[in-house]
């Protein structure tokens, strides 16, 4: 059974840890009101292992360039502990995503499932 997750009234979500990663699912806004909650979270997740992590955004409704920006972060901050981040994206996400040209550096997953075979093939 996942965990909910202590965020914002505009950004929640629940954390499902597996033997070989976590999959963080968040619903709501990722923006400049909620990126400094959401960056302590995940920061707290990465240390907390395992550090490979499934990012679903499938049901965000908008992220800004705060969210995107922690996005980035995390990515960083999880490579640094040896893991790795894959985002499962919506088509509004995507088009975020693609417009500034991070959706390679940002490892777009179409959904958990892809994300997952794609860990196991690592």
């Amino acid at each position: 059974m996942p965990d909910p997750l202590n965020l914002t009234v505009s950004l929640r979500g629940t954390r499902d840890v597996r033997e070989n990663c976590q999959i963080i699912r968040l619903t709501g806004l990722l923006d400049a009101f909620s990126e400094p909650t959401f960056q302590k979270v995940m920061e707290k997740c990465i240390q907390d292992k395992p550090v490979n992590i499934i990012l679903d955004l499938s049901k965000i409704d908008f992220v800004d360039s705060s969210g995107l920006g922690a996005l980035v972060q995390t990515v960083k901050k999880a490579q640094d502990a040896g893991g790795t981040v894959q985002i499962v994206s919506n088509a509004r996400v995507t088009q975020t995503v693609k417009l500034v040209r991070l959706e390679n550096f940002l490892s777009l997953q179409s959904s958990v499932e892809d994300a997952l075979k794609n860990l196991e093939q690592q």
